[in-house]
């Protein structure tokens, strides 16, 4: 997908908004979440859906790219495997929590499996254990993460 297409379906987005909408100043991110372009579609699909309004990532991954913990108001374009636009969320909160901290409110916000923390746990204990090696580091259940709630503003 080109990053046209990207722009075009922001664009689609700032014209459905009055033209004062603090929107028009913002910028974005475009990103498919998850690792492979199946997760990509799984993930952006309940995101769409409205059934997933949080996520996470270890903050060691933002560390080694060297890129700053998003901050609350972050616009993200939601991609789908093949990198085409889903929706549009914004961030309403950002907050670091060790991964065995994580509550069972949090876990359900994720919007995914049985929508527990037990699958929460195992969920995630296998994505950090295949992920994080590609940057050195090994999972561990004191491992920090940057939580990040969100609502769709544009589908």
């Amino acid at each position: 997908m080109t990053q046209k297409t990207i722009e075009t379906y922001w664009q689609k987005f700032l014209s459905s908004l009055p033209s004062d909408s603090p929107y028009h100043s913002k910028t974005y991110v475009a990103e498919g979440w998850g690792d492979s372009p199946e997760m990509a579609d799984e993930l952006g699909g309940l995101i769409a859906q409205g059934n997933k309004t949080g996520t996470c990532a270890a903050l060691w991954e933002w560390e080694v790219e060297g890129n700053p913990v998003p901050e609350k108001g972050l616009i993200t374009i939601v991609l789908n495997g093949l990198g085409e636009p889903m929706c549009i969320i914004e961030a309403t909160e950002i907050f670091i929590r060790k991964y065995n901290e994580v509550d069972a409110e949090f876990a359900r916000s994720e919007g995914e499996g049985d929508l527990s923390l037990e699958y929460w746990r195992k969920a995630h204990k296998n994505f950090f254990s295949r992920t994080l090696p590609k940057i050195g580091k090994e999972f561990s259940e004191e491992m920090p993460l940057v939580c990040e709630r969100f609502k769709v503003i544009f589908k």
